[in-house]
């Protein structure tokens, strides 16, 4: 019995080792038997089912990259993305494994993908303001009437599962105004992938998520963990979100719902949900800086948070769905580090709906907003509002609060109080600028015995007095009235007082009296914000009184403002410039309409200025948004550098600071264009010893220079270039952030047309036959077009003519003249020297256009006409007049380029060039076409 139970046990050894060994050997040679068929397989399906650019470094066939799954991997992948976005790319991983159907591949030879491994990659989704996305690279197969039995041909993909492994996903909807950064994405999702109906089991965890909208972060760095059931039908891209459990930091979400993927945008059907929850789960969301703060802090409380998203998006037919919130708190409390008295009685019920994303619609219901400090201290609010641009507000404000006290309770992140603050404000009506309506209003705010320390500076802001009560019977702007009386606060010793009456804001009447110094880079300190920093010193003696309207329409005499304000060493960096702005002294005097600079002396990087002169409408201007800002300015610099202005470089805040920071993303090698501010209106006599602009130094410029409803514009300006004076009448506009147009008109007499080729690029692109040639020339031209997101000109945009002047020029050594020498055998003409001709032409369409011009060469008398073009090609017509007056003479046609002519003699025939027609609104040269040169 035991020599059998052996031999039975050796047996099964026996067969379990062949076994192993032969799987092992599958394991090996598998891979060797099929590489090519893998490989071929995987190109085709890339070739024939991505509308995109796939590139990877070298392939490999093993079951060991994701054992136990026989894969074939692509290192160093990346793919482009759709349009319009091909020149950027979507995907870049380390490493992109396809895992393959073993069954198929041994025994039908037949490649099935049906796993996904992406390990290591960056993932770059970007949907632009259109609407049009970057990932829709995947190709359809044509529909194909097939027999249900027969079998499937080719490669095909059916996954299975999909694995993401430490990945940093970027999502960036424009259109709907949505930023989602993940890094650190890690995703198993397993399923039937090849039914067209199948549940999918995901398993997500994020280390690092941000949430952006419309600039504005609501989630930063935080942890998400998922555990989904998600029933997805392919037919429809349909996904039905079933068990959906999430978790940021610590607050727990479930979804539910319907998300389907349509040709042109998206349906869905999404709720939200974390239901009584405590307080502190739900304040985990909080920045990250908060959440030492969280640790440190005594929170009870309950909560239950619903989001709700619904309907359809699609930008050609404006739909958008409608977004819903809804929070409630109750019996919350705050209570840090065993302060003398705790927040209590904390309650809070807000609801907001936003249809159709639609800011105008906005609603919100803050119904409750109330919470104690202590057994006397208290604070109630609530708010009622409907609409946004023009809102219907219904709202109260009481409370009585020690501020100190306060602050104790909930520990004020780096931020210590003291005072007294007492508010009761009650408001309902409608606020609309455009109708100059504003709530029925009666009210105030008191503080008293202020005080106020960071941690960014340790001296604090001491006896802070504010005291402001508002009163409005009618709800017009006409009817509103504010006052301030007094506002004051002492700051290392030094006092500033502010009392302020203001009235009628439908023409608003002011009265208003500044005094104190400050020193501004300590000030500054005190609210201290990362990437930016300020010094100096300040002073002001301001007493202003009068009406917006006596400015505008000229009744200066009614104005009664004097006063003065003195910077010294001001000094401002921010993360938005690259340079700091400098002001070495700014002395400004007020007088009734005009706000005077008396010496002020600054610097930008390299650019210097020392501007005298006056401002009008000051007012008006720092009191709506509309108002411009008009003035008359001297200005002395010693060098003033253009490309330091330019937008992208230094993140231009504007108005339009939204458009260039996209600019900015979707440009990174462009420095942008210079950006005009629309709502000034000011002149400025210039005298400038050295202006640099794009490579080119001009020299002694003098003349009138403004800005003017967006544009920028130079009157009879005189710069000295090449030891050359050039007068210039321009204008110029920026059309985006990355392209700019400009229309000119330059004169300039008697300079060396070498030193021109050579210095001045736009000299060198236009006239190229100026390389050989040597002497003293004058231009009167007139020239518009467009400049790229270097500044730098774009030649196929260029229209304008003018004429060029040759005083005393000898040509030597081109090829065009040696040519025609050589062909008609005659040495004279291959140096020719010009006198006093004068050489007009045209400029469209990438094409210079010559009118004939006749000039002498020995005994010759050549008459030139034609085109060439900004690319060097050639189509000139020649007349070579003979001796000895040129009435006879036989025709030359010039065609090829300046660096390899084509001359015929005794031809007509000419070759076309190509028209090149340029796109102004992407910058691009769209087509070009045979045309008729003339």
């Amino acid at each position: 019995m035991h020599s059998k139970f052996k031999h039975i046990s050796l047996k099964i050894a026996k067969i379990s080792g062949i076994v192993i060994v032969s799987v092992l050997l599958l394991l090996f040679l598998i891979p060797l038997l099929f590489p090519g068929t893998v490989a071929a397989e995987v190109k085709k399906i890339a070739n024939k089912r991505l509308d995109s650019k796939m590139e990877f470094s070298k392939s490999s066939f093993s079951f060991f990259t994701h054992f136990p799954s026989l894969t074939v991997s692509l290192d160093n992948l990346s793919l482009t993305g759709s349009a319009p976005f091909k020149n950027d790319t979507l995907l870049k991983a380390e490493q992109v494994a396809f895992g393959i159907n073993i069954k198929r591949l041994l025994f039908d030879n037949e490649v099935k993908i049906n796993e996904l491994y992406v390990s290591k990659a960056d993932i770059n989704v970007m949907v632009n303001q259109k609407g049009e996305a970057n990932y829709n690279i995947y190709i359809a197969p044509k529909d194909v009437k097939k027999d249900k039995n027969a079998p499937e041909e080719g490669t095909a993909i059916r996954l299975e599962r999909i694995d993401f492994e430490d990945c940093h996903i970027k999502y960036n909807d424009r259109s709907a105004k949505i930023l989602v950064d993940a890094k650190g994405f890690n995703y198993v999702g397993k399923g039937n992938l090849s039914d067209d109906i199948f549940d999918l089991n995901t398993d997500a965890k994020i280390d690092n998520v941000d949430f952006y909208y419309d600039r504005t972060a609501y989630l930063r760095k935080k942890e998400l963990r998922a555990d989904l059931i998600t029933r997805i039908n392919t037919n429809a891209l349909s996904f039905i979100l079933q068990k959906n459990e999430l978790k940021i930091n610590k607050l727990p979400l479930k979804f539910t719902g319907l998300f389907t993927i349509l040709r042109d945008g998206y349906k869905i059907n999404i709720k939200a949900a974390s239901e009584n929850t405590t307080v502190k789960d739900l304040l985990s969301v909080m920045p990250p800086e908060y959440l030492t703060w969280l640790e440190e802090t005594e929170i009870s409380g309950k909560s239950d948070l619903l989001f709700t998203f619904k309907g359809n998006y699609n930008v050609s037919k404006k739909q958008k769905p409608d977004l819903a919130f809804n929070l409630k708190v109750n019996e919350g409390a705050i209570d840090y580090q065993n302060a003398p008295a705790p927040l209590t009685d904390f309650q809070m019920n807000v609801n907001a709906i936003m249809p159709s994303l639609d800011m105008e619609k906005l609603l919100i219901n803050l119904k409750t907003f109330k919470f104690k400090v202590g057994e006397k201290d208290y604070f109630n609010a609530y708010l009622r509002s409907k609409g946004f641009t023009e809102m219907d507000v219904d709202a109260s404000v009481k409370g009585a609060l020690d501020l100190a006290t306060l602050d104790a309770a909930i520990g004020l992140y780096s931020l210590d109080l003291k005072g007294t603050l007492r508010t009761d404000i009650q408001a309902k009506g409608i606020f609309s600028t455009s109708k100059k309506l504003f709530p029925k209003t009666r009210g105030g705010i008191a503080l008293r015995n202020g005080w106020l320390k960071t941690d960014s500076y340790p001296n604090p802001i001491t006896n802070i007095t504010f005291i402001a009560n508002v009163l409005n019977k009618a709800g017009t702007y006409k009817d509103l009235i504010i006052g301030v009386a007094p506002a004051s606060f002492v700051f290392e010793g030094n006092p500033v007082y502010v009392n302020a009456a203001l009235s009628d804001f439908s023409d608003l009447a002011y009265n208003a009296k500044v005094k104190g110094e400050l020193n501004v880079g300590n000030i500054y300190k005190v609210f201290s914000k990362k990437g930016m920093d300020v010094s100096g010193y300040a002073k002001a003696n301001l007493f202003l009184q009068g009406k917006q309207s006596y400015a505008t329409t000229g009744q200066y005499d009614k104005l009664n403002n004097k006063g003065t304000i003195i910077l010294k060493n001001i000094k401002t960096t921010s993360e938005l410039f690259p340079k700091a702005f400098f002001i070495k002294q700014g002395n400004f005097r007020f007088q009734n309409e005009k706000m005077w600079f008396e010496k002020f002396y600054a610097s930008y990087g390299k650019s210097d200025f020392d501007i005298n002169g006056y401002l009008l409408n000051t007012i008006n201007y720092f009191l709506e948004s509309r108002g411009t800002l008009s003035g008359n300015f001297n200005l002395k610099s010693k060098l003033i550098n253009v490309d330091e202005f330019m937008a992208l470089e230094k993140g231009e805040n504007t108005d339009r600071k939204l458009e260039v920071e996209y600019a900015k993303e979707d440009n990174p090698k462009m420095t942008g264009v210079v950006i005009i501010p629309k709502n000034l209106d000011v002149s400025l006599t210039a005298n400038a010893d050295k202006v640099e602009y794009n490579g080119l130094i001009f020299n002694e410029l003098k003349g009138k220079t403004g800005i003017s409803k967006g544009n920028f514009y130079l009157q009879n300006a005189v710069f000295n270039i090449i030891d050359c004076a050039l007068v210039i009448d321009a204008s110029y506009t920026d059309e985006s952030p990355t392209s700019a147009r400009f229309d000119a008109h330059f004169r300039a007499k008697d300079f060396s047309v070498q030193r021109a080729y050579k210095e001045i690029p736009m000299f060198h692109d236009m006239v190229t036959a100026a390389e050989k040639a040597h002497g003293i020339i004058s231009v009167d031209y007139k020239i518009k077009g467009d400049l790229d997101g270097n500044m730098s000109p774009i030649y196929e945009s260029f229209e304008g003519g003018g004429t060029l002047n040759l005083r005393d020029v000898k040509i030597k050594g081109l090829k065009l003249f040696d040519g025609i020498s050589s062909k008609t055998g005659q040495d004279g003409l291959n140096n020719p020297d010009m006198e006093g001709i004068e050489i007009k032409s045209e400029i469209d369409n990438n094409l210079i256009r010559i009118k004939p011009f006749t000039f002498s060469v020995a005994t010759f008398k050549p008459t030139v006409k034609g085109t060439t073009s900004f690319d060097g090609l050639l189509d000139l017509r020649m007349r070579l007049g003979l001796p000895p007056f040129g009435i006879v003479g036989f025709p030359i046609t010039i065609t090829g380029t300046h660096e390899d002519p084509k001359i015929k003699i005794f031809s007509k025939t000419g070759k076309e060039i190509l028209d090149a027609v340029y796109n102004e609104k992407n910058n691009k040269v769209v087509r070009k076409e045979k045309v008729k040169t003339k």
